[in-house]
């Protein structure tokens, strides 16, 4: 196993985030915004958690609203490679943000896709991009097929996808953003698989991902921190629905965004909290989190009446095949929160934007 600490001073990281936002996606962006270690070169859109074209309003409306109206975003496929598209807006609510009103985008995606822009952008910087991908690999594998050498450009991949010893949340054994596209999966981990040990891709799974239990305390906190009033409410014994209304624009959209998501988990029998995937697998990406992985040799079960869309891993080489990818097997939930807290506090906090009362 391999254990990461963050760095005293962790280096800046140039990233291509692809994404289906999504509520958990939409707080890893603001993570990001927040993060001085984070140089956001692009973000990509494909569909997932909504359609597409939902993904790319909902992504160019939250860049603006954290501030990011400067970072080009790229819309992609309106399906996966082979299968019909589907959707859990009763995960994320109707437009993907759960009951947060978003502003409309004061800016369109841009002309190319995001296919074209996974190889123009590694081929314009190539080995200093790290790919953070935290929807359906959909784009990527579209990339892959324009230039099949895309792999040796890329600085590092990390991924939000797939479950090993932990079970699925979209079928009894497979994860969502890999049961959306199946075949674009395990494109991605195949061509990987020629890299040496120090540029596997490292993919954050369930199995960790829902240690990563974002609870009303944590947005109070946030709220706390940006100084926002009044202070936040966010409790299971609310109103369903209940709007926010404290002054800050990022607090209260984001508190409006996750209300919904907690009410889907205590929908669910999980409890009045959110499984908050995306931000973990961001701060992977940056190194500010820490987590221990375990190579291994990653599959995608497609053809399986009960099983399609699982990942399988080989722990022990039975398969004969090299390792593809590191799996996060470990990590210190807390103390990932409190980091979160800070930062994204802080921000929201020093953020000026028209329509703010803070």
């Amino acid at each position: 196993m391999d254990s990461r600490t963050p760095s005293a001073a962790p280096a800046q990281t140039r990233l291509l985030i692809d994404v289906d936002t999504g509520i958990d996606d939409a707080l890893a962006l603001l993570y990001l915004a927040a993060s001085p270690e984070a140089d956001i070169v692009a973000v990509l859109c494909t569909a997932g958690n909504v359609p597409v074209d939902q993904v790319t309003v909902n992504t160019l409306a939250w860049l603006d609203v954290c501030g990011r109206r400067d970072v080009e975003v790229f819309a992609g496929s309106q399906a996966p490679l082979v299968a019909p598209l589907m959707t859990t807006e009763d995960t994320h609510g109707p437009r993907g943000v759960g009951y947060a009103e978003l502003p409309a985008p004061t800016r369109g995606p841009s002309e190319r896709s995001a296919a074209e822009a996974w190889v123009e952008l590694t081929r314009a910087h190539p080995g200093e991009l790290t790919g953070l991908v935290t929807g359906p690999l959909t784009n990527l594998a579209l990339a892959l097929r324009l230039d099949p050498e895309l792999p040796e450009r890329l600085h590092r991949l990390v991924v939000m996808g797939g479950c090993f010893n932990h079970p699925g949340n979209t079928t009894p054994t497979s994860e969502w953003n890999v049961a959306v596209d199946p075949e674009a999966a395990k494109v991605v981990f195949d061509a990987f698989s020629a890299l040496g040990p120090d540029r596997r891709p490292i993919i954050c799974p369930l199995d960790v991902t829902e240690t990563i239990e974002m609870r009303p305390s944590h947005v109070q906190r946030i709220a706390r921190v940006a100084e926002s009033v009044p202070p936040v409410t966010l409790s299971p014994d609310d109103a369903r629905g209940l709007r926010s209304r404290t002054s800050n624009p990022v607090v209260q959209h984001l508190t409006d965004a996750l209300r919904f998501y907690m009410e889907f988990h205590r929908d669910q029998d999980l409890g009045f909290l959110a499984h908050v995937h995306d931000p973990f697998a961001a701060a992977v990406a940056l190194g500010t989190v820490p987590y221990t992985t375990r190579a291994a040799t990653v599959d995608v079960e497609l053809d399986g009446r009960l099983t399609r869309g699982t990942t399988i891993a080989d722990w022990m080489g039975m398969w004969g095949r090299d390792p593809n990818a590191e799996i996060v097997v470990g990590t210190e939930p807390e103390v990932f929160f409190d980091h979160l807290v800070e930062r994204v506090g802080v921000y929201s906090r020093d953020l000026k934007l028209p329509g703010s009362r803070n």
